[in-house]
């Protein structure tokens, strides 16, 4: 545990660089059991037991703002260290190596191979609950088996690219159809990330983000 968390809650940094929809998700966390604290403060950033990358709007936006607050150096800081990161809508998206926009080809944080692409359905955007389906071995979904979630967002990761060899343990994939099927959520070591927004989605989200914050005392003993 970090010296901020030693006998109390986990501490958890939202990072704010300009991202909107933050607060909702600092009170979710909250509500989580969370010692939840927006920031752009480097040194909380890096120390504390969780990072949760929050991000709406377009994938370009949110990349630029990442990088134009070496935000994006925090997050592979972090992750070359073991320590956990969260990535919520668009921050998730970010973690891919391109996103591709109306025409907009952007460059992505490159931790996950795959393209961020729009979705193939009838109605645009995809707005509001619906089903997921939980890859094996999911710490997110513990307990959440049948549950909604809510969505609001027009792009999405159609295809997993990431190759994983033994004895590296293979990514938890979480999926969920509209029109065609889509990433909901990804588990992957120290980085977890959701497509739609658990502060968005009731006690379902709260549970989620619960079991998130669970296991940050085990990965940063």
């Amino acid at each position: 545990m970090t010296p901020e968390s030693a006998g109390s809650k986990p501490v958890v940094a939202v990072l704010d660089y300009g991202s909107g929809n933050v607060h909702s998700a600092v009170k979710a966390l909250a509500a989580a059991g969370a010692d939840a604290r927006l920031t752009s403060d480097r040194g909380l950033v890096l120390d504390a037991d969780g990072l949760v990358v929050p991000g709406v709007g377009a994938f370009q936006a949110v990349a630029d703002a990442l990088r134009e607050s070496r935000g994006d150096e925090l997050i592979e800081r972090r992750l070359a260290g073991g320590r956990p990161v969260l990535g919520i809508c668009v921050g998730m998206q970010v973690f891919f190596e391109r996103g591709v926009e109306r025409g907009v080809d952007t460059e992505g944080l490159g931790e996950w191979p795959g393209t961020v692409t729009e979705l193939d359905a009838p109605v645009l955007p995809h707005m509001g609950w619906n089903t997921v389906d939980a890859g094996e071995g999911s710490r997110l979904f513990r307990g959440l088996e049948g549950e909604r979630f809510y969505f609001v967002h027009s792009f999405g990761v159609q295809q997993w690219q990431l190759d994983v060899q033994p004895p590296f343990p293979k990514p938890v994939l979480t999926w969920c159809t509209y029109g065609t099927p889509f990433l909901a959520a990804v588990e992957n070591g120290p980085l977890s990330a959701t497509q739609f927004h658990p502060e968005k989605s009731g006690d379902a989200g709260i549970r989620l983000l619960s079991n998130w914050i669970g296991g940050l005392a085990r990965a940063t003993l």
